[in-house]
């Protein structure tokens, strides 16, 4: 009972949460006609009508033509403008899904190092009934969680719990899933003192080595090390607008030409989108996303990104876990020799 109560009061949460930010929405540059006819959209909607004028038909009208200039503009998405939707602030985060997808869960803290980072979430719960441990990225919402969560930028502690947990999950045999949204590890000083590379390191030689399945699911951006730390799964799946990359495009460019302004050529280089890495088989699949990104419905995309999980885990749950690993292990050598060849 108390279990479905908590659960109850998280959906209210979470649906709040949501609503608040499309009441809040905001616009990408490409989508500038868009919020002009949702403008006049919302002014029509506040319109009483005290003389009778029938508003309902132009409403239609409008809406009709929003989404076909919708549909238009996200048929046709450049490398650089997929960066943008993925980076969208009222994209769902790593807290919306825990709070929409797991029930009865507990987070746990620290490294039993150093202390506890909060830019990675982590804790055990329950996914449509199945026992899990889950571990992410948490960029934070507003600019207050935002800080708090260090805008889910991990330092050396955030990976090393992530560890922790993930040979936790390995010793009671409880699958581990992994919700990556973020443009790096933290490039600090105070990370590198604290050995930020081994401890990268070893989050992804963890995740190779336990025993028990490991679905990672890309749900915005997934940058560099920091992301690869949690990615590293028998299943790599991403969002349909998410991008996943080596390195930042701005960061890329301010390498290769010494002017940032360049990161739209180094999106398009980078081959970061779903569909690049789909097609070079980095990732397993591709998630769909609502008509204009996860960030216009939350609750679609995070209920298909469910689904998606709960495909593909009975599957590998059936497995025996020595082969389990190895094959996650003999994947992820394939992609390198595929490389160098």
């Amino acid at each position: 009972m108390h279990g479905r109560t908590n659960s109850l009061r998280e959906n209210v949460w979470l649906a709040c949460r949501l609503c608040y930010r499309q009441r809040m929405r905001q616009f990408l540059d490409f989508e500038k006609s868009v919020a002009e006819l949702e403008n006049k959209i919302d002014e029509l909607r506040k319109m009483s009508g005290p003389d009778g004028i029938n508003i309902a038909e132009e409403i239609t009208r409008l809406s009709e033509k929003a989404d076909r200039q919708l549909r238009t503009a996200y048929a046709k998405l450049t490398p650089w403008q997929k960066v943008q939707v993925a980076r969208h602030a009222q994209r769902p985060h790593t807290l919306d899904y825990i709070n929409a997808l797991i029930t009865e869960f507990a987070p746990l803290a620290g490294d039993r190092l150093f202390g506890d980072d909060k830019a990675i979430i982590g804790g055990v719960g329950r996914f449509k009934g199945t026992p899990v441990v889950v571990i992410g990225t948490e960029r934070g919402a507003e600019i207050e969680t935002r800080l708090k969560h260090n805008f889910g930028m991990a330092r050396p502690e955030g990976y090393r719990k992530a560890q922790r947990l993930m040979k936790l999950a390995g010793r009671f045999g409880l699958p581990v899933l992994t919700f990556i949204d973020t443009s790096g590890a933290w490039p600090g000083i105070d990370a590198e003192a604290r050995g930020q590379a081994e401890a990268i390191a070893r989050s992804i030689e963890t995740c190779l080595n336990v025993p028990v399945p490991v679905i990672a699911t890309v749900i915005g951006e997934g940058g560099s090390g920091g992301a690869v730390a949690l990615g590293a799964g028998d299943r790599v799946m991403m969002l349909e607008h998410a991008i996943y990359s080596v390195i930042s495009p701005e960061a890329c460019a301010s390498i290769l030409w010494r002017d940032p302004k360049q990161a739209s050529t180094a999106a398009d280089a980078l081959k970061l989108t779903a569909q690049d890495l789909l097609q070079l088989r980095l990732i397993d699949r591709i998630i769909p996303e609502p008509l204009g990104g996860a960030q216009r419905e939350p609750a679609a995309a995070i209920r298909a990104v469910g689904d998606a999980i709960a495909a593909e885990l009975p599957g590998l749950q059936a497995k025996d876990p020595v082969l389990l690993k190895a094959q996650r292990r003999e994947k992820f050598l394939a992609m390198g020799r595929e490389a160098v060849a």
